[in-house]
């Protein structure tokens, strides 16, 4: 994969997930080649490419912006009377997973069978950026790795609903529970299985085999929603250990 196609997957993610609504400034260029580890030029070629999709737009002397046709008032008239809600009681993030099984599931159905060269050629550009930003550390960076993985593949799908409202719920889920998704990427124990189901997902829609897409994407979201479950819990119990009192021996 050339450089700037990861670049681009990586500028697609940032803008995806990180809460740049439509007019929002990209970081300086020098800024933002630091951030990537990318030479300036790379980057000039993949914003080139994501302005040529329609993502963003570039000011001569006046920076690179998120345009608002990419973004849409769709996404907020989704996210808005529900962000409240999930901010409230973060149970409700459950809510938004078990709702993915059966959008995900359809987006992965017509991905396979809608998906241009174009469409397929993202998909693996944005599983091999997953790749290369595991190990390094950078958490949030995996997280929005994966949250451009699965909205290439709602984008591949061709229904315009169906990706504003995916757009809109993974924008939900990285507010509410950013820390529980990042933690999928600290274990090998969870990391190698995402891995492999990705992989599963991708090769399946590259194939153009519909009944194994959603297959794959719903066991996917199962390993994640059960994955998830259990940190929380896990966490839920170390909290309750740390306030035991501590027993105070009688002379």
């Amino acid at each position: 994969m050339r450089v700037a196609d990861r670049v681009a997957a990586e500028l697609r993610a940032l803008v995806q997930t990180c809460g740049l609504k439509a007019g929002d400034r990209l970081p300086a260029e020098r800024a933002l080649a630091q951030e990537l580890s990318v030479s300036r030029s790379a980057l000039r070629e993949a914003i080139a490419q994501l302005a040529s999709q329609g993502l963003l737009v570039s000011r001569v002397g006046g920076g690179t912006y998120v345009q608002a046709a990419a973004l849409g008032w769709q996404e907020q008239r989704i996210v808005a009377p529900l962000s409240a809600l999930v901010q409230d009681n973060p149970d409700y993030a459950f809510d938004v997973l078990e709702i993915r099984h059966a959008l995900e599931g359809e987006a992965a159905w017509q991905a396979a069978l809608r998906a241009t060269d174009e469409d397929r050629a993202r998909i693996v550009a944005c599983f091999e950026a997953m790749q290369t930003a595991h190990g390094h550390g950078d958490h949030q960076a995996e997280a929005r790795a994966d949250a451009a993985f699965h909205l290439s593949i709602a984008e591949a799908s061709h229904n315009l609903v169906l990706l504003q409202v995916m757009r809109g719920l993974f924008e939900l889920l990285q507010a509410s529970i950013r820390e529980s998704r990042e933690k999928l990427y600290l274990s090998p124990r969870t990391f190698e299985p995402l891995s492999q189901q990705h992989r599963a997902l991708m090769d399946a829609i590259v194939a153009g085999d519909a009944q194994r897409a959603r297959d794959a994407a719903q066991a996917h979201l199962r390993f994640v929603h059960t994955s998830l479950r259990a940190l929380d819990e896990d966490q839920a119990r170390r909290l309750r250990a740390a306030r035991r009192p501590v027993a105070v021996e009688t002379p």
